[in-house]
């Protein structure tokens, strides 16, 4: 088993930044592409942006590219999300996944997820 714990949201205001902690305990961290996604009241869960094992290979959303950016410290079993710039529509409860086959841009493909964490851009 593999038990993911998102931390790091909060309320802020259009242009802020925060930065989201997914903190892994269980099998092998650097076993899994690690991934962000976001769900907003009333929308399917969305992907957000993804990285290797080794942290050299990341992929982002056209939507949050150049804004965001996903790390990992293996050595820390640790995924993070920087947010800059954030907007309203980034608004959603984030989740942390980890994927060890299929495709990374689809939440089905996922293993486990945290529980999420709330994060609301205002206006």
């Amino acid at each position: 088993q593999v038990q993911l714990v998102e931390s790091g949201g909060g309320l802020v205001q259009a242009g802020g930044s925060l930065r989201l902690s997914c903190a892994a305990s269980g099998r092998t961290f650097s076993s899994y592409r690690m991934g962000w996604f976001r769900q907003a009241p009333g929308k399917e869960r969305e992907f957000v942006a993804t990285i290797s094992w080794s942290g050299d290979i990341t992929y982002y959303a056209d939507s949050v590219k150049g804004r965001f950016t996903i790390s990992r410290d293996n050595a820390k079993n640790t995924v993070y999300l920087q947010m800059n710039s954030l907007k309203p529509e980034d608004t959603a409860v984030y989740y942390c996944g980890a994927a060890s086959r299929g495709s990374i841009f689809y939440p089905r493909s996922y293993d486990y997820w945290g529980q999420g964490t709330q994060v609301t851009v205002a206006s």
